[in-house]
């Protein structure tokens, strides 16, 4: 289904096999499928092989870059109502949401198509939808274009869509992923109660010091009272685009003194807190005993990490790293640059963003414009 992992599911399949970790329960595999997989498994790590190794020393026949791909996934943020509904032609992009609603215990594909807004924008829901959206998204993908599937050697998702990078690779099991968005986004949401903050996207110049206007805004909230004050960078978008997130004191302060800090624009992010900050801290201990409970394995191809934009090592790396997402800037602009970084002259892969919106697509054109020239997407 929407892993790269050939497991029989039961009686359930989206077509001849799945190609997921569906779920956590472990069931046997017979003998042609092990072998169909180990097949699947060398190929694709040949291709990360040629494409990793220095040209001077292949001594095989060379991977066109341009017969690669890379999956990105969005993240919070992205979610209307009505998502999903073009999908629901697909077989797979149904059964996606009939194994949601089994495992959570309630119509999640209801809330997408139908809302209202506020439910959907629900922290608690709109992870969820966000994430079984992205992963019905790869059912078209699938459909349309199954050779994008099978040559894929690399995904990354903006914040959420990391986890949702994770189950596509084989490393989360489904029904495990779900149960732990559920958790991500309980403790998230308990934080902001706690520490209500805010999040801007913000434009500004070379000449702009943004870390020196946000020490300002900080001091300015502390001089006024506010207990333990931040404002800092969560996301780092594309040159000269940062989201700023803090206490709500802070982005006033910033917003009404943009001019005299040489900021250019900030237009405020429709969400409760200040994600990827310090004031997330509590959730992440709850986060991290939840995924402590999960049968992680490594992923099948590189998964790149938000928390310091290169690819995970193994599923004990996953373990450790992931939690710190939740306090941590998201460095999506230095994931990019990692991602698509190669020779002068050599092709870059197919690109292709699975979920609502095509935001990735857009941060992707400004990082790096000829990788962008082969992206494609394919909307929920």
């Amino acid at each position: 289904m929407f892993a790269l992992r050939h497991i029989r599911h039961e009686k359930t399949l989206l077509g001849k096999w799945s190609w997921s970790r569906l779920c956590s329960k472990q069931q046997a595999v017979p003998e042609n499928t092990a072998t169909d997989a180990d097949a699947e498994k060398q190929k694709r790590q040949q291709l990360l092989n040629d494409l990793a190794e220095p040209s001077n020393e292949r001594t095989r026949p060379l991977i066109d870059p341009k017969e690669t791909s890379v999956v990105l996934f969005p993240g919070q943020g992205t979610q209307y109502v009505g998502m999903a509904k073009d999908l629901l032609r697909f077989p797979g992009a149904r059964r996606i949401f009939e194994l949601a609603n089994e495992v959570l215990q309630y119509d999640l594909l209801k809330i997408c198509l139908e809302g209202p807004r506020e439910k959907l924008n629900r922290t608690e829901y709109a992870q969820l939808a966000v994430m079984v959206s992205s992963l019905a998204a790869l059912e078209q993908l699938r459909e349309e274009r199954p050779k994008a599937i099978e040559s894929c050697v690399a995904t990354a998702g903006f914040s959420l869509g990391e986890i949702t990078a994770l189950v596509f690779a084989g490393a989360l099991p489904f029904d495990k992923a779900l149960r732990l968005v559920q958790v991500r986004a309980t403790a998230m949401q308990a934080a902001c109660d706690q520490a209500p903050g805010a999040m801007a996207m913000t434009l500004y110049g070379p000449d702009t010091n943004l870390s020196a206007a946000c020490a300002k805004a900080q001091q300015w909230c502390m001089d006024r009272g506010v207990e333990s004050p931040y404002c800092g960078i969560a996301n780092y978008m594309y040159p000269h685009c940062k989201v700023i997130a803090g206490h709500v004191e802070a982005l006033e302060f910033l917003e009404k003194n943009a001019k005299a800090l040489k900021i250019r624009r900030m237009k405020r992010l429709a969400v409760s807190g200040a994600f990827h900050t310090p004031l997330m801290e509590s959730a992440v201990e709850p986060f991290a005993k939840a995924l402590k409970r999960i049968y992680l394995q490594d992923p099948i191809i590189r998964v790149y990490s938000n928390v310091d934009g290169k690819p995970y090592k193994h599923a004990t790396h996953i373990l450790k790293q992931l939690p710190k997402q939740i306090v941590r800037s998201v460095k999506w602009e230095q994931t990019l640059h990692e991602l698509y970084e190669r020779k002068q002259g050599v092709d870059f892969p197919r690109t292709f963003e699975c979920g609502p919106g095509k935001g990735l697509l857009q941060v992707l054109e400004k990082v790096n414009a000829r990788a962008a020239q082969t992206s494609f997407n394919v909307t929920a």
